[in-house]
């Protein structure tokens, strides 16, 4: 598998390509490319809710805190691949449908099988990105590789 299948429409919408941006850039391990992606008081949700990267689960809000993500989360993988089943443009929004793979150090690997869900400004910045994903389905999911 490339680092993003894609299988979803090929239409152009700006949510959609923000959100292909995002994934080649976390793909790629470009930090401060997928940053450059995001409004100054946008929110990442990663889960959406309570989890272990966000215990109050109200999200990581403003580029530090994005940043901080990263470090906390996409930082410490390998590599991370997607593939994305399915998309839906409405509005200034995209959901789209599929698995990320996370590659971690030693030769684990696990899948987060969700929605992604981006919302951008008028100028094309993501200011929400909302990851609708179990844990628990995740964490089962765990194996060496």
């Amino acid at each position: 598998m490339t680092a993003v299948s894609w299988k979803g429409p090929e239409t152009t919408h700006p949510a959609r390509t923000a959100s292909r941006r995002s994934m080649d850039a976390v793909s790629r391990g470009a930090k401060e490319d997928w940053l450059a992606l995001f409004a100054d008081d946008a929110v990442v949700e990663d889960p959406v809710g309570v989890s272990m990267f966000d215990p109050t689960g109200d999200g990581h809000r403003g580029r530090a805190a994005i940043s901080a993500f990263w470090d906390m989360t996409i930082g410490n993988a390998e590599r991370i691949e997607f593939e994305i089943r399915d998309s839906f443009a409405a509005g200034d929004e995209v959901a789209n449908v599929g698995t990320i793979s996370t590659f971690l150090p030693g030769g684990s690997t696990l899948d987060a099988e969700g929605v992604f869900v981006y919302r951008v400004n008028d100028e094309g910045f993501i200011v929400s990105l909302r990851a609708f994903w179990e844990t628990e389905r995740a964490m089962a999911t765990l194996r060496q590789v």
